[in-house]
């Protein structure tokens, strides 16, 4: 069983994994009519994979 920081890193990944995939699935596709909704969806994807790279990087200080 893993250490609840270790869960919750976990989780958290795999909530902005999903997120993510929406937003670039849906939500972008969606706002092609409103430019300034693309352009806040097309900086929520970079935030998003940039908090993905720090989560992944923190789950595997956690794993050694």
């Amino acid at each position: 069983m893993f250490e609840n920081n270790l869960y919750n890193l976990m989780m958290q990944v795999t909530i902005e994994h999903k997120s993510l995939w929406r937003i670039k699935k849906d939500y972008v596709k969606d706002s092609e009519n409103s430019p300034e909704s693309k352009v806040f969806w097309e900086k929520m994807i970079n935030d998003k994979e940039e908090h993905i790279t720090e989560l992944k990087e923190l789950i595997k200080k956690e794993l050694e």
